[in-house]
Formats: structure tokens, C-alpha cells, sequence
């Protein structure tokens, strides 16, 4: 278990105020509840897009996630809108919003192949070479970086004060499925990124609003997750991502206990925070999935926070994804059964003070 001490600085030492106020909190609550998020809660879901107020999560159960998910992907190409359609002017705006009432940000990054100039889904070999310090790439991802930076500065609240985001580059990086994949680099090369990645930021860009969280996909052991960890002075927040892929609760309950089991240890040693960084079951056709399968694997494990992936509704082929519920959705009644237990924390039971002062 994660000791009760508040470990009083993050990784970065020129943090904001808010930002280490965040900081603090989210090591406080994992003596509270879990923090319920979900990705692009605000920007669309089952059935609708851009309707300000809507929420699938808000019309299942009456509240907000407390956790807001984001997406940067396409940033580096100077484009209007992210790789899942939202906008960036408007990204911003709904984290403004968030923010404000005391929500809490993470943001992602599926950015292109820098190499190739294809997707992030292009395992180019030697594209992580590439990009490392005196690499042919080198240029075009501090220039890629610039851009983040500037829109990670752009987050501002009320009062001037740049919005404190948790920011996970690089995620799923023991999976083949993304450039930086493990099948693509070595270990060495994967920790020298997450690192460059950080400096730039930090001490390039001067970006100190930012908590950095390392997360694989699912691993067999903690030697697997361990391996292209980049050390415990470049990461604020440990995690991994899960999703259950067929009908068997049975088997994602052990799965997830497991791996939470591992992460339980590792943050303890490293002095960490645990969260789950993705999670979900693609229209959840267990419509008691939410307290006997979900709940039941995280229970007895410490995580801050768990991230929902997103409603992205009817998609062209035909098929729909969504990975919470919304009004009218089978799993509802025990998503909202699972909100009473108390187990989880919601947008109703946060204030901004409470979070950022």
C-alpha cells in the first residue's frame, strides 16, 4: 500500500502553486476515493457533439467525472482540430471550464511518426533514434514540442494562472502498436526520449504547469514495467491502461488485480502516485459490469484516479464505441449503484479550492 506521508514535491521543483497543490491532493484522495475521469467527456458522446453543458457522464448519474481526458494528436501539424475531431480552441475552453468548478486535466499525445510523417501507428524502425539528440529528426520534434508548448501555455484560468495538466507522453510504450513501441526501440532509447521530452519542456520551454505520468499497457511482471521506466526524478504519477476485449469478468478481475497488485508495490517503493490511466469495455455488455467486474477488481488497491476512454458514438463503419454510460444505456442503473457506494470520487464532491489552493 502507498504510505500516508504527502511526498511534498513533485518531480519538477519550479512547479506552479496550483500545480503542486494538485499534486498534494491527488496523493490525499487516495485515502478519499477514486477519482472517476473520462476522455472528451465535455466535447461529444453517444449520440451528440458540441452542446455546451452535455455530458454522457453528467446524464447517467447527475454529476461530472471529476478527471478530464484530453488528446493532442495533430498539434505537431499545425492542424485545427485533434486527431479525434475536437477542435483545439475548443479543447481549451471545455478545460477552462473544467478547471474552474475544480476538475481535474490529463492530456495525451498520439503524435505522428516523425520520421515518416505517417501516423502514430507507423513503426518505422529507428524512428526514436531519430528524434534523440544529434538525430536527423531532432529539429522537427523540438519543433513539435514548441507547438505543445504553446498550448500547454495557452490553459489559463480566471486570474492569468496556467491550468496544471497531467501530461502522459509516450503511453502504452511496452505495446508494438505505436512508433515508440517496444518492438521499435531499445529500452535505453525509450528512457532517453521520456527524458529529453521532459527537459525540453521544463527547461527549454519553461513549462512548470505540468505532472508527468508513465504508463505501459498491460505487463506480465514488474520487470516488464520496470524496463523503459525513466527514473524516479523524470515521473510524478505510475499507471498502466486495460481494457477488457471479450465476455470474461472473471478473467479482467484477476487481470486487473494483479497488475494493481504490482503497481501497489511500485508506487510504494518509488514513491509514486498510482492511477489507472485507460480502462474500458466497449459497450458494456455486462450491464452489471460496473460493480462486479470493475469495482471488484480495484478493490482492496489504492489507485488517485481512473480515465475512462471515449463515447465515441456511431462511427462510419457502422459500428459504435462507447466506454461509459449515458442516459438510457443497460449499464446505467449500476453505474449510478456503483457512484452511491462511495467508492468513487465525481465533479459534486470537488471544488477548486479543494483541488488547486
Amino acid at each position: 500500500m502507498v504510505s500516508t506521508k504527502i511526498y511534498a514535491q513533485p518531480v519538477d521543483i519550479a512547479a506552479t502553486k496550483e500545480t503542486l497543490h494538485l499534486y498534494q491532493f491527488l496523493q490525499k484522495t487516495l485515502y478519499l476515493g477514486i477519482l472517476f475521469g473520462h476522455q472528451d467527456d465535455l466535447a461529444y458522446g453517444v449520440n451528440w457533439k458540441y452542446v455546451d453543458g452535455n455530458s454522457d457522464v453528467q446524464s447517467a448519474v447527475g454529476a461530472y467525472p471529476a478527471v478530464y481526458g484530453w488528446e493532442l494528436g495533430r498539434i505537431e501539424n499545425d492542424a485545427t482540430n485533434n486527431i479525434d475531431g475536437v477542435p483545439f480552441a475548443k479543447m481549451r475552453q471545455y478545460i477552462q471550464t473544467a478547471y474552474e468548478r475544480g476538475g481535474i486535466i490529463t492530456i495525451s499525445w498520439h503524435l505522428n511518426n516523425p520520421l515518416t510523417g505517417k501516423t502514430a501507428w507507423d513503426p518505422f524502425p529507428g524512428t526514436v533514434a531519430s528524434i534523440l539528440p544529434g538525430g536527423e529528426k531532432n529539429a522537427v520534434y523540438n519543433s513539435w514540442l514548441d507547438k505543445v508548448a504553446n498550448f500547454l501555455q495557452s490553459l489559463t484560468g480566471k486570474y492569468g494562472e496556467v491550468i496544471p495538466v497531467i501530461f502522459r507522453p509516450f503511453h502504452e510504450l511496452n505495446g508494438n502498436w505505436f512508433w515508440w513501441g517496444k518492438a521499435h526501440c531499445t529500452p535505453d532509447e525509450m528512457i532517453r526520449l521520456y527524458r529529453y521530452t521532459e527537459h525540453y519542456l521544463k527547461d527549454v520551454k519553461n513549462i512548470h504547469n505540468l505532472l508527468y505520468a508513465f504508463n505501459t499497457d498491460q505487463f506480465a511482471n514488474l520487470n516488464e514495467y520496470e524496463e523503459r521506466y525513466p527514473g524516479n526524478a523524470f515521473v510524478d504519477i505510475v499507471g498502466f491502461d486495460i481494457y477488457q476485449r471479450d465476455n470474461s469478468g472473471k478473467a479482467f478481475v484477476h487481470n486487473i488485480g494483479r497488475m494493481l497488485t504490482d503497481l501497489d508495490a511500485f508506487a510504494a517503493t518509488h514513491k509514486k502516485i498510482p492511477a489507472l490511466t485507460e480502462f474500458g469495455f466497449n459497450e458494456i455488455p455486462d450491464k452489471n459490469w460496473w460493480t462486479t467486474v470493475f469495482a471488484a477488481g480495484l478493490k482492496g488497491h489504492q489507485v488517485a484516479y481512473v480515465l475512462g476512454w471515449r463515447n465515441a458514438g456511431a462511427k462510419a463503419d457502422g459500428s459504435i464505441e462507447y466506454y461509459v454510460p449515458f442516459q438510457g444505456e443497460a449499464s446505467q442503473p449500476d453505474f449510478q449503484k456503483m457512484k452511491k457506494s462511495g467508492l468513487f470520487i465525481f465533479q459534486d464532491k470537488l471544488s477548486f479550492s479543494k483541488v488547486y489552493q
